[in-house]
Formats: structure tokens, sequence, C-alpha cells
């Protein structure tokens, strides 16, 4: 669930690496809460309000950690637009290390690593 809330802190945060782990338990919990209030839609239409409300406001959290997810895998975020490839990067693992996007988010400490190393 912290990944879930996570996300909603970064909220529109589109630079960064996320990793797999973040990206398919925020959907987890996404897909989790869509249904629980569609259901509860059917029961008491009143709550369609509700449903509008959550849908509009994590669009832009979604969106953000799915770009976040691409630049992972070392990809532009331009690439979550070609559903098929863009559900297998968000399956496969990221880039090892640092890319052009930022630090590893799995292994943070390899850039300290690299900081930390001397040439003799």
């Amino acid at each position: 669930m912290n990944y879930y809330f996570e996300v909603f802190k970064k909220y529109a945060d589109f630079k960064g690496r996320a990793r797999r782990k973040e990206y398919w338990m925020f959907m987890l919990f996404h897909i989790i809460i869509m249904y629980a209030l569609l259901f509860g839609m059917m029961a008491a239409p009143s709550l369609m309000y509700l449903f509008l409300i959550y849908v509009f406001g994590s669009l832009v959290p979604s969106w953000a950690v799915t770009v976040r997810r691409m630049h992972d895998t070392g990809k532009s975020g331009w690439y979550m637009f070609i559903p098929i490839y863009s559900f297998i990067l968000t399956c496969t693992n990221g880039e090892e290390g640092k890319n052009e996007y930022g630090d590893d988010p799995k292994n943070p400490g390899d850039a300290i690593e690299e900081i930390g190393t001397a040439q003799e």
C-alpha cells in the first residue's frame, strides 16, 4: 500500500524512474479501488460522483508512474501510447545502473559506489 501512496506523493513527477514493483503495486490497488467504486455505484448510483472524482484525480499520477516506468527501461515516456509494447516494457526489468533518466531505483547504492571509487 506504501507504493500506492508514494505515487500520489509524486503526483505530477514525470522525471526519474519507477521500479516494476512500484508500478504494478500502484496498478493493483488502483484497479481494486476502481472496481470497488464501480460495484458500489451499482448498489448506490450516487457513488458515481465519487467514482468520477477518483478517476480524474488519479489520472495524472497514473500517467506519471507509467512514464517513470518507461524511463526505467531506458525508453521515452511517449512509449506508453504504444499499447502492446508499453505493456511489455512495464513487465521487463529496468536498466541496471544509472541511465539518462536517473539513478537505478532498485540499487541506489550503485551511484555512491561509483563516486567513492578511486583509480589507482
